[in-house]
């Protein structure tokens, strides 16, 4: 089962064409990476699954809803991200995990709120101000306050970059535990990749160059630029 289905999507910023994806489905309770250089549209294909664009030609369907125009609030908040950069309010931990249920109208839910703390381990935390955590911890929080939402999608936009080993192990184990939440990953890192990841796509120039099992993609990938990006190479 399908949780996205893009048929047939370009999506331009003016002149440029920045994606050109004929097909792309993203299966239910999978991890998806999609791996590839700087300006491929990675970013810009994290957007549209966000529902933050709608693409220039194409269809996106969510869950059998067909994607068009604008998008109703309840299929929005079955999607949530983790940035780079997490945006942190200036509050405690406590309340930045809260944060979400309260705009949906949870407020009664201190069990629920503690548990993805404890799952990101900052419990002793919880009355910290966010504000004050390293930048691994200020990216837990992060973490924890998207899957409190227990969201459908979860989009990870490189979630552990410029973190130190410790913070990266942590967030990684939270990845592997997704249980069954449908995640798509977009990394640089193509170790991270095949750490996580069910199956594994690689952009270049907005097209989706190979996409497969994690074991086929860098075992025995299909395309030559493939094997050339796993080897580290020169293929923008």
């Amino acid at each position: 089962m399908n949780l996205y289905q893009l048929r047939d999507i370009q999506h331009r910023y003016g002149d440029r064409t920045v994606l050109d994806l004929p097909a792309l489905d993203i299966q239910r309770g999978k991890i998806l990476a999609i791996v590839g250089p700087s300006g491929s549209g990675k970013s810009t294909l994290l957007r549209l699954l966000q529902f933050l664009e709608a693409p220039t030609n194409g269809s996106i369907t969510f869950d059998g809803i067909i994607i068009d125009g604008r998008v109703a609030l309840d299929t929005r908040r079955r999607v949530a991200t983790v940035f780079q950069q997490p945006a942190l309010l200036a509050r405690s931990v406590y309340d930045n995990v809260a944060y979400g249920l309260r705009l949906r109208g949870q407020r009664d839910a201190n069990e629920r709120i503690m548990a993805a703390l404890d799952r990101v381990g900052l419990r002793e935390y919880a009355r910290s101000r966010a504000r004050t955590l390293s930048g691994g911890e200020a990216q837990r929080v992060a973490l924890a306050r998207a899957i409190v939402l227990q969201p459908d999608a979860l989009l990870l936009d490189e979630p552990t970059a410029n973190l130190d080993p410790y913070n990266v192990s942590v967030i990684e184990d939270l990845i592997r535990s997704h249980g069954t939440m449908t995640m798509v990953l977009v990394t640089h890192n193509i170790f991270q990749a095949k750490r996580l990841a069910d199956r594994v796509g690689l952009l270049l120039g907005g097209r989706l160059i190979e996409l497969a099992s994690t074991d086929q993609f860098f075992n025995t990938p299909g395309d030559p630029r493939t094997r050339a990006f796993i080897n580290g190479e020169m293929v923008y």
